[in-house]
């Protein structure tokens, strides 16, 4: 079974969070700060400094 991962981002001044689930942590990181959705959340509010993981 891979591992999990859950984790916590935020934007330089730490206004807004978001909380994902991947299997995938560098990867994911990655295409946050690549923006590679550009319409998400994430995108949006420029939110791509990792803060917390915990594998699981």
């Amino acid at each position: 079974m891979k591992p999990g991962f859950t984790y916590i981002i935020t934007n330089k001044y730490q206004t807004v969070v978001y909380t994902g689930v991947t299997s995938n942590l560098p990867q994911r990181i990655l295409e946050h700060k690549e923006k590679k959705y550009p319409k998400s959340f994430s995108a949006r509010y420029n939110v791509n400094i990792l803060v917390f993981y915990e594998q699981f």
